[in-house]
């Protein structure tokens, strides 16, 4: 039995993942489908980008990662089947796998053109149907992924944002994105974070926007409500939240800050200065 996961930013109040689980079970029956999220924010690409390669870990071997986030649908961009050293990703090309391609420099990474894979009729809107969810089908059920396609050497990619030292010694990051709880996901990794407080969790300060965030919390509960802290989440990298809150709500109130913290919004972070 083959698994196929899903990752859109359709949402839940239209039909369009069922239409997309009823292809592939046309196509592969047995397959089992997992829904990692189709909450992504409309369009965009970074945030699936960053989600699906926190979640494609801890799934088995020879997983099926189908993801459409897809503003470009219908027009020239292509489609792309790519096998990893974990298992296959399907979707357009336009910076969703940019992660797996950043761990896994030559993977074989084909562009879908045999009609053969497709749906009969392909729609202009609707690649996630007729195109992705097909392909994903039939690897399932054990096609040859160079029979999809010619290999490209070319992907989309998008700059991978990563920490950079300044020279005041202070390290700037910035905000990947906002997940459900607002809680904001940083560039900040657990190896710069384990180099900064190898002498105590409460040795840095954390700077975003106009506040300064003073140690690192081991859990959410270690704050005060209301309280923002910072604290490194499950994806291995530095959160910055408010405890029994909303911090990217929070962040971009009167209270803390004018609107426009979000994705690409700076983070430093600095050895804490003596009283």
């Amino acid at each position: 039995m083959s698994i196929i996961t899903l990752t859109t930013d359709f949402g839940a109040s239209d039909g369009y993942v069922g239409t997309m689980k009823g292809v592939i079970l046309s196509i592969a029956p047995d397959a089992a489908l997992v829904d990692i999220t189709h909450e992504i924010a409309p369009q965009t690409i970074r945030q699936a980008a960053y989600v699906l390669h926190a979640a494609a870990p801890y799934f088995p071997r020879g997983t099926i990662h189908l993801a459409v986030v897809d503003p470009g649908v219908g027009s020239a961009r292509r489609a792309l089947a790519v096998r990893t050293s974990q298992g296959f990703l399907v979707g357009p090309d336009n910076g969703l796998f940019t992660l797996f391609f950043a761990d896994e420099p030559d993977v074989e990474c084909r562009a879908i053109t045999n009609a053969k894979y497709r749906l009969p009729h392909v729609s202009a809107t609707f690649h996630g149907r007729d195109v992705f969810a097909p392909v994903a089908a039939h690897l399932a059920n054990g096609a040859d992924l160079a029979d999809l396609g010619p290999r490209i050497t070319d992907p989309v990619t998008f700059a991978v944002p990563l920490p950079t030292q300044q020279p005041d010694g202070s390290w700037l990051g910035c905000v990947l994105y906002a997940d459900h709880f607002g809680n904001l996901i940083t560039s900040v990794t657990e190896d710069l974070l384990q180099q900064l407080i190898s002498d105590g969790r409460h040795s840095v300060e954390i700077v975003i926007g106009q506040q300064c965030i003073s140690g690192i919390r081991r859990t959410f509960a270690e704050g005060a409500p209301g309280e923002l802290v910072a604290l490194l989440g499950s994806s291995g990298h530095l959160e910055i939240a408010v405890t029994n809150g909303n911090a990217a709500r929070a962040l971009n109130s009167r209270l803390y800050w004018p609107p426009g913290v979000g994705p690409d919004s700076p983070v430093t972070l600095r050895k804490k200065q003596e009283a």
